[in-house]
C-alpha cells in the first residue's frame, strides 16, 4: 500500500531552503488523516535519556565496534566520539572542508564487523566538490583521509551526504543534484543518485550499469538510507514544493526528478511508497527498528514511525515527538538496541534551545 500523509490544517506554505531546499508554495493536501473519535495511538518511543549536549551542527553518526560513536559535526569538519557508557571526547578533524549552505562534513560508516582499529568513511564537501574518504581509527583518533570517490558535484544546497554499508557489504552513498536538475537524470553525473562501490572505491560487482557506481537514478536530495530486516533498501529524499519521500529502492529504478515529485504513476518512474507535504518531514536520517522505519524530520520537526509489511508495503505513519525537540536530523540504530536520534537546531534554520544540539537516547516502551 502506498501512504499519502497529510496531517491536520496547516498553513499551505511549502518547503523553503530552510527545509528541503526549494521555494514556493503547497497546494492544498489531497489526502488528510484525522483522529475522528479514535483515542490518540500511544506512543511507540520513549526519551531514555540525552547521550550528548551543545553539539555544532551534528550530521553523521557511526558506531564503531565498542559501541561507542563517531559523531561529525557539519560546519566544523570536527569529529566527536562518545562513549556508550557515557562521556565525550575529540576524535579528530577532517581537513579540506568546505562548509558552505548545505554542505560541510556530512555522513559517516564503519564497515560491518570492523575489527578494533576499523576504517572510519566520510562524506565531505571540499572547494571543488562532494567526495568519500576514509581514515584509519588507532582507538582514539583518527588518521589522515584517504580519498575513496571524488567528483560529486558540490553546491550550496542538495549536496545529500548520507552514507552507510549495505548488508552486502558495499557502501552506499546519497547525492543530491545542487540544484542542477537535470543531472538527476544524467547518468553520467553523479549528482541525483545513490551510489554503489566497494571499499576502495570502485564500482560495486552486479551494479545495473557496468563501470559505474550508480545504482538509482532520478533523485533530488537523497538524506536518509536504510535497510529492512529482509534487505531492502530505504530511501528518504527531500522534496520541494509538494511531497517529501521515502522510497524503496531497486538497482536501476529512476525515482523520477525532476521529471516528476511524488507520486505520478507514470511509466519509466517509481512511485515513493509515503509521501508527505514538507512542512510535515522534510525527512532527513533514516533507521530499521523494532519493525519499522524511523525518519526525522527537520521541518516537520518530528520523528516518523513507518510501520513495514512484507510485501514491501507501508502502514499508516505515526509521528513521534513532535515539536518537543525542534528539527530532527539523524536517526541511529545502536548496538544496544537503543534509538540515537541528532537534532537540527544550531544550523540557522531553527530556534535551539541552551542544550542543542543533542542527541537523544530512544527506547520502546
Amino acid at each position: 500500500m502506498a501512504v499519502t500523509v497529510a496531517v491536520g490544517l496547516l498553513p499551505a506554505a511549502g518547503c523553503t531552503s530552510g527545509a528541503a531546499g526549494g521555494p514556493g508554495g503547497s497546494p492544498p493536501a489531497t489526502q488528510r488523516q484525522t483522529s475522528g473519535t479514535r483515542p490518540p495511538a500511544a506512543a511507540a518511543v520513549r526519551v531514555a535519556g540525552t547521550v550528548a549536549e551543545r553539539l555544532p551542527v551534528p550530521w553523521g553518526t557511526a558506531f564503531l565496534p565498542d559501541g561507542s560513536a563517531l559523531v561529525a559535526e557539519r560546519g566544523t569538519g570536527g569529529v566527536v566520539r562518545l562513549a556508550a557508557g557515557g562521556g565525550r571526547s575529540p576524535a579528530g578533524r577532517v581537513p579540506g572542508v568546505a562548509a558552505e549552505g548545505e554542505g560541510g562534513l556530512l555522513g559517516l560508516a564503519v564497515p560491518p564487523h570492523a575489527g578494533a582499529r576499523p576504517w572510519v568513511y566520510a562524506y565531505l564537501t571540499t572547494a571543488a566538490d562532494n567526495r568519500i574518504v576514509r581514515m584509519r581509527w588507532d582507538g582514539r583518533r583518527l588518521g589522515p583521509p584517504r580519498t575513496v570517490l571524488a567528483g560529486i558535484p558540490r553546491g550550496t544546497f542538495h549536496d545529500g551526504g548520507r552514507i552507510a554499508f549495505g548488508p552486502d557489504g558495499y557502501l552506499y552513498a546519497g547525492t543530491g543534484e545542487t540544484g542542477r536538475r537535470p543531472l538527476a537524470q544524467d547518468r553520467a553525473s553523479l549528482g541525483g543518485k545513490i551510489l554503489r562501490i566497494t571499499a576502495d572505491g570502485r564500482p560495486a560487482p552486479g551494479n545495473p550499469f557496468p563501470g559505474s557506481p550508480v545504482y538509482s537514478l532520478g533523485h533530488r536530495n537523497v538524506q536518509g538510507l536504510a535497510w529492512d530486516s529482509r534487505g531492502r533498501l530505504w530511501a528518504t529524499e527531500f522534496g520541494q514544493d509538494t511531497w517529501d519521500e521515502l522510497n524503496l529502492v531497486r538497482p536501476g529504478g529512476n525515482y523520477g526528478w525532476p521529471v516528476v515529485e511524488g507520486r505520478a504513476h507514470r511509466a519509466g518512474f517509481t512511485d515513493p511508497v509515503v509521501q508527505w507535504r514538507p512542512a510535515e518531514a522534510s525527512p532527513s536520517g533514516l533507521a530499521y527498528w523494532h519493525g519499522a522505519l524511523w525518519v526525522a524530520a527537520l521541518r516537520g520537526r518530528r520523528l516518523w514511525r513507518v510501520p513495514l509489511h512484507g510485501d514491501g508495503t507501508a502502514g499508516t505513519p505515526q509521528a513521534e515527538l513532535t515539536g518537543l525537540y525542534g528539527r530532527l536530523r539523524t536517526v541511529a540504530a545502536a548496538p544496544d538496541g537503543s534509538l540515537w536520534v541528532a537534532t537540527g537546531n544550531t544550523d540557522g534554520r531553527g530556534e535551539p534551545a541552551p542544550q542543542d544540539d543533542r542527541v537523544l537516547r530512544l527506547t520502546a516502551p
